[in-house]
């Protein structure tokens, strides 16, 4: 008996979780979960228990990480926009063992098992797919109860680093509630202040950490709608119609659902909301009032990442006294401004923007590399007197486009096995909708004449579409610093004060996300 089933004691007609084409009650969940649970303690998982999730939101991606907790499993995130050779990558050095999709990723991930040795793929959904995939219906075919004394394992997600490999991280330990077993873990899941809220909505890919908290709420007992991807008119039509309480978006999501007409978000009834978190980027100020005017002082802010959860917050109410702060840190992390000599700059003092874990933790990948108790996320910013951080800039080379995290080299290693290239630089700008943009600046090979559509169709076969940049320019050559580095920064100045005089390549990059 999972714990969906003694819900569906208290709660008979509940829809426990749904998406645009399904809805399950908390029984038919307890029965998927059964035997998605059952099936991967019977599967040889090896030593690390992982199990990559390569697949797009539905009902099913929700069950099938809630279910890898159950059985003891560690899930693993993989971007559902990944190429084989990408996600092979991030299944060999996960070490997964196992591969879940649905029919939109089945090539890909049959492709990609194939390369990482990996026999196991096992899919849902409609349609066709490769021979060596085994559908979920044939294979969770057992109905016996699932053990419960089971250890419970956390969620791996990987996050770029500067050098363009993907770095596997574990949930933080401060989003991480532990328990000795199964039930243990559960309990401490229900602990979470989000539950209280009643129904929470996905809107986010579910590889993010953001929208995997929809997953560690549901196993706490919380209903749950998944959307498949972001549609202010399903989005709006979701939150009246389920009576939403709780979500989580990036910044692009909030300007999305405030270009849609006024009198059309004026007629839904938001009235069930209590807690709208934005996490994924700093929120320009403007878009963020207007959230807070619409939806009244439910709106509050998670900065942080992926490697260590929330570091700072703020609720709607200090925002408002604070226009465009990120918040206070939170416990166990405690917020600096570093100066060159590594100590504290004092307060009103713009400079690198560095954290405390005074647990010790810190950063700690997969790989073994770790940043030690202090470590920074990258960017540049002050705090005032009272503790409150703004930031101000970007110290690393990241760039964070609608939420997503885009990593220049990674790009520009890519783009550079192209023979009509001889040196790029990817940078990102300012973009009113997705908040930055890559942009590729490309200096061409001797007698060597780029296409558009030759750069393009490369960089296809080698990374994500939502990775490539969004514009390229020609240039002579690339500025460098004293010690020979590109000068990234005075790129940005140049294409912020003279990008029409530039050459451009082309004024688009059809890229998907």
């Amino acid at each position: 008996m999972t714990f969906a089933a003694q819900i569906a004691r208290e709660r008979r007609t509940e829809i426990a979780v749904r998406d645009r084409t399904r809805s399950l009650s908390w029984a038919e969940a307890d029965d998927h979960l059964r035997r998605t649970t059952r099936a991967l303690q019977k599967a040889d998982l090896g030593e690390r228990k992982r199990v990559a999730v390569l697949a797009g939101n539905s009902v099913d991606t929700l069950l099938a990480y809630v279910a890898c907790t159950l059985a003891g499993a560690s899930a693993v995130a993989v971007n559902s926009h990944l190429t084989a050779s990408e996600t092979a990558y991030i299944l060999r050095d996960s070490g997964a063992a196992l591969v879940f999709c649905d029919t939109a990723t089945a090539h890909v991930a049959a492709e990609a098992a194939e390369l990482s040795s990996i026999d196991a793929v096992i899919c849902w959904g409609e349609g066709s797919v490769p021979g060596r995939v085994t559908r979920w219906s044939d294979w969770a075919d057992d109905l016996t109860e699932p053990r419960t004394d089971v250890t419970p394992r956390r969620t791996v997600v990987y996050t770029s680093g500067t050098t363009g490999r993907p770095k596997g991280v574990e949930l933080p330990l401060t989003s991480w509630v532990g328990g000795e077993d199964i039930a243990a873990h559960l309990a401490g899941l229900a602990r979470n202040r989000m539950v209280d809220y009643g129904r929470h909505l996905i809107v986010g890919p579910m590889y993010h950490s953001g929208p995997l908290s929809g997953t560690r709420l549901f196993a706490a007992g919380v209903p749950v709608t998944v959307v498949k991807k972001f549609d202010v008119d399903e989005i709006l039509a979701a939150i009246e119609r389920d009576r939403i309480g709780s979500t989580i978006m990036v910044p692009t999501h909030f300007q999305r659902l405030l270009a849609a007409p006024e009198e059309h978000r004026s007629a839904t009834d938001t009235s069930s909301l209590r807690y709208v978190l934005q996490v994924g980027a700093k929120c320009p100020v403007a878009v963020k009032q207007a959230m807070i005017d619409w939806l009244g002082p439910i709106v509050w802010e998670s900065y942080g990442a992926s490697e260590v959860g929330t570091t700072c917050i703020i609720s709607a109410e200090e925002w408002l006294q604070r226009p465009g702060s990120v918040g206070r840190a939170v416990a166990p992390f405690a917020a600096y401004i570093r100066g060159d000599d590594g100590l504290p700059l004092p307060p009103n003092t713009e400079g690198p923007l560095w954290f405390r874990d005074t647990t010790g933790h810190g950063v700690n990948y997969l790989s073994g590399a770790g940043s030690g108790s202090d470590f920074t996320l990258g960017e540049i910013g002050r705090m005032d007197e009272d503790g409150y951080v703004w930031i101000t800039d970007r110290l690393s080379d990241m760039v964070v486009s609608g939420g997503v995290n885009i990593y220049p080299a990674e790009v520009e290693q890519a783009l550079l096995r192209h023979p009509d290239i001889a040196d790029i630089a990817c940078v990102g700008v300012p973009h009113d909708e997705m908040g930055e943009q890559l942009v590729a600046l490309v200096v061409p090979a001797a007698d060597r004449q780029p296409s558009y559509a030759d750069l393009v169709d490369f960089a296809r076969t080698l990374l994500a579409g939502y990775k490539l940049p969004r514009l390229i320019y020609l240039i002579q050559s690339l500025p460098h610093t004293a010690v020979g580095k590109v000068d990234k920064r005075e790129l940005r100045r140049l294409l912020a004060i003279s990008a029409a005089e530039l050459s451009p390549l082309t004024k688009k990059v059809g890229a998907t996300r």
